[in-house]
Formats: C-alpha cells, structure tokens, sequence
C-alpha cells in the first residue's frame, strides 16, 4: 500500500477513535496507570482499570478492546489476566499483550508465554528483547528495557506471529509491524520517547483503542503505532525535556490531524 494510502487509514482510525470512544479495558501495572489513562482520554478513547477477578467477565462485557500488561505482576493479577483473556475471546473482541521485561525473569517469560498459549491475543506489542525472549530466541533484557532494535527482532516477530496467529509489534526507532507474512515499518517519533516512563505502555493501550475500531489487527496496529509516532514528534518539538515532553504529548494525542500524520510518519515496507 502507497504511503498515502496508509494515512488516510490511519485518520479514519484516529477519526473513528475519537467519534466512537472505545472503552479499553487495561489489566496493567502501577507505573504507568495514571500515563495511559490520560493518554486514552486524549486520543478519544475511554480507559477502565479494574484487577479483581470478582468482577472480570462482567467488565469484560461492556468493553470494546483489553490489554494485558505484565509490568507489575502478582498471582491474583495473573489470575484476572487469564479470566479476562477467556471473557474476551468468547466476545470475539481484541486482545493485545504487552510482555513488560519478558525475558528479565522466569516469572515474567512464563506467564507471557502461558497468556499467548491460552488467551490467543490478537495483537503483542513489545520491545525487541521482550519479542525475542516471547518467540524464545537469545536476546537480552535489561529490566524492562530493550537491548535489540526492532529490526534485530525481526525475524523473531514473524515466528511468533506465525506461530500464535496474532500481529506482532517491535517498538523502536523504526517499529515494525507483522503479521507473520506483511511487514509494516513505521518511522517517526523522537528519541527524548524513551527517556519517559510508560510510552511503551501507552503505544499499547493506543494500539487496542485503534484495534477496537479497525478492520483487523493489522490494521489497528499499524493505524495505533504510527498516532504514537506522530505525537511524539510533535511534543518533541515543544519539549525542553522529558518532563515537558510528557506533558505536550498529551497535548499532541488530543490534537493530531491528517497533516501531522502525512508530515510526520513515514509507513511502508522493507
């Protein structure tokens, strides 16, 4: 698909986003609660953070996408991931996967491995050293950050696509995007997105905003990473420093327009 072509899928996502104000449901980790709930308010979204396992499969009914993120794990969180992943799946609504720091414990690397096994989510989204350590290759984590670029993770990404029928997405300078056949590369941002906390938390929880409005994962992973890039761009450009730029990227989300994406990102293949 032309690189125009792709932005103006991407705007009818963001568009669709903002007119229908999915509500995204985020089993997630303390870090970055407050981050990506403000996030998914600015993109037009509707963010609910709930853990109890008492309440899952009722939440789970009224929502229109559900991430699970392994950043800050306990047993009875492990325990609501796996009944809210078998909620939505009998709903037929999309899951996307954020495997925080697989590969930095057995903890970590087992229960991601469990939840793409029993949960089948449709979308993963992580660093390449999280996508290496989920698809079992030798990459390395340093805590819950990368040590491999996205295009280290590459082949990686398109063993564990093929291999759970989900996409995969690998966060970096150039994420790449796959389904196990296309490969998708989206080139924006602004390297001052890594010294924030929670922006890859908040690629994911935008991603299952675009997912829930999209016409397939593909799709709303492609549509969701490159409104990340943008914004990114754009805070950058108004930022002094990490702490403003989480402030203006906010700003961005709420603000983003066709011409951002088509001046900001750049979306095609290898």
């Amino acid at each position: 698909m032309p690189h125009t072509e792709h932005v103006q899928q991407i705007w009818r996502n963001v568009d669709a986003v903002r007119r229908q104000a999915p509500l995204v449901h985020s089993i997630t980790n303390f870090v970055v609660m407050n981050v990506t709930a403000n996030a998914l308010l600015a993109a037009g979204a509707s963010p609910i953070m709930a853990h109890a396992r008492e309440e899952m499969a009722e939440l789970v009914n009224i929502v229109a996408a559900l991430v699970l993120n392994i950043g800050t794990l306990s047993a009875p969180w492990i325990d609501s991931m796996f009944l809210a992943g078998a909620a939505a799946r009998e709903r037929g609504i999309p899951v996307v996967l954020d495997p925080v720091g697989a590969g930095a414990s057995t903890l970590r690397t087992t229960t991601a491995a469990r939840l793409m096994e029993r949960v089948r989510p449709a979308i993963v989204r992580g660093n390449g050293s999280e996508i290496m350590a989920l698809a079992g290759a030798a990459g390395a984590t340093r805590g819950v950050d990368s040590t491999r670029d996205a295009h280290a993770a590459a082949d990686s990404a398109r063993a564990l696509s093929r291999r759970h029928h989900c996409v995969t997405v690998v966060s970096g300078p150039v994420d790449l995007i796959t389904d196990g056949d296309e490969v998708v590369l989206v080139t924006g941002g602004h390297e001052l997105m890594p010294r924030v906390t929670g922006m890859g938390c908040t690629a994911t929880v935008l991603v299952a905003a675009h997912a829930a409005v999209a016409a397939s994962p593909l799709e709303g992973a492609v549509s969701g990473m490159a409104a990340m890039s943008a914004a990114g761009s754009m805070a950058a450009e108004r930022a002094a420093g990490p702490g403003s730029f989480a402030m203006h990227f906010i700003d961005a989300l709420y603000t983003l327009s066709e011409a951002d994406i088509r001046a900001r990102v750049r979306v095609g293949h290898p």
